[in-house]
């Protein structure tokens, strides 16, 4: 029942990080216009994403954009979409090959050791999915910092880390959490071989006529 239990917590983690990895990919702020400084104009803010650049007014209107050509986009977002993109992919693998390889699951019922091989194939997915989500969001994030910090940057044009960041950021240590429950296996909660009953060692007939 252990294993179990640690097999739906795992997966329950796992299905929370798909939602935010997916969540995060849609999200435009990625990174977010700064407002420090001096004489920084508030009127409005800035938003740029994975998918399309937003403007929002002070009056609450909000103009969004899509990017023209995907050659013309710099490599941090070409390889973050990427990159983002095939932690979904294989999250939804890991979430279909996990289901079946779950003990709470009557797929595969019939042999338990292979069954507890596919569990642990889909929290590899998973664990896989979360690397890359990281290594995408830490990519963008590093750029952020880079550029905020490069002296050569105009003041108006530094942005800051977006909510959409941080959303990836949690949702790929989810995923890997999540994986990495899945990955555990209690030998202990397996089939058991029945204990083995000790020959009962019967005296020797001593007496001889």
């Amino acid at each position: 029942m252990a294993n179990l239990g640690v097999q739906m917590l795992g997966f329950c983690l796992a299905v929370i990080g798909l939602i935010g990895l997916i969540a995060s990919t849609a999200m435009v702020e990625w990174k977010a216009s700064s407002y420090a400084g001096q004489n920084i104009v508030t009127a409005q803010a800035m938003y740029e994403g994975l998918w399309k650049t937003c403007v929002s007014q002070s009056t609450g209107q909000i103009q969004c954009k899509v990017y023209d050509s995907l050659l013309q986009m710099p490599a941090e977002i070409q390889a973050t979409r990427a990159l983002m993109i095939a932690s979904i992919l294989l999250s939804g693998l890991g979430l279909l090959v996990a289901m079946v390889g779950m003990k709470c699951t009557t797929c595969m019922a019939h042999a338990p050791e292979q069954k507890d091989k596919v569990a642990i194939a889909g929290g590899v997915f998973f664990i896989v999915a979360g690397f890359c989500a990281l290594v995408g969001t830490s990519w963008y994030g590093n750029k952020i910092a880079s550029d905020f910090y490069n002296p050569f940057t105009p003041t108006n044009a530094r942005y800051e880390f977006g909510s959409a960041l941080f959303v990836g950021w949690g949702a790929a240590s989810l995923s890997m959490l999540g994986g990495g429950f899945l990955c555990c296996h209690c030998h202990g909660s397996g089939s058991k071989s029945p204990p083995r009953n000790p020959k009962s060692s019967q005296p020797a007939a001593s007496g001889y006529v």
